[in-house]
């Protein structure tokens, strides 16, 4: 089975920084998108930033300039340096993979939409 880990969250003060991890477990053979959605109390799951296997990123208004995506490919991790955090970016984050193959026989296996299970940022005034 592929599990997505996540690690790196926790309480940082206005204007402080985290970096969040993820890395896909298993017999892992190709990932495509990855990214990164949160989801603060009361409010909807929100996605934030994307990137592919060839490494095009792509941001949601709210976190341009201060997030910056990355994502190792040999370690199936993905990452999200955050920066210049606000009390509104306090949420609960998860990462997702649009499609991952894994196997180590044929024909490989595959699963879409997988999630993480996520982390806690909060961010003090």
């Amino acid at each position: 089975q592929v599990q997505l880990v996540e690690s790196g969250g926790g309480l940082v003060q206005t204007g402080g920084s985290l970096r969040l991890s993820c890395q896909a477990s298993g017999n892992i053979n190709s990932i495509n998108t990855m990214g990164w959605y949160r989801q603060a109390p009361g409010k909807q799951r929100e996605l934030i930033a994307t990137i592919t296997s060839g490494g095009v990123t792509n941001y949601s208004d709210s976190v341009k300039g201060r997030f910056t995506i990355s994502r190792d490919n040999d370690k199936n991790t993905v990452y999200l340096q955050m920066s210049s955090l606000k009390p509104e970016d306090t949420a609960v984050y998860y990462c997702n993979v649009d499609r991952v193959v894994y196997g180590t026989s044929y024909p490989r296996r595959s699963i879409s939409n997988l999630w993480g299970q996520g982390t806690q940022v909060t961010v003090s005034a």
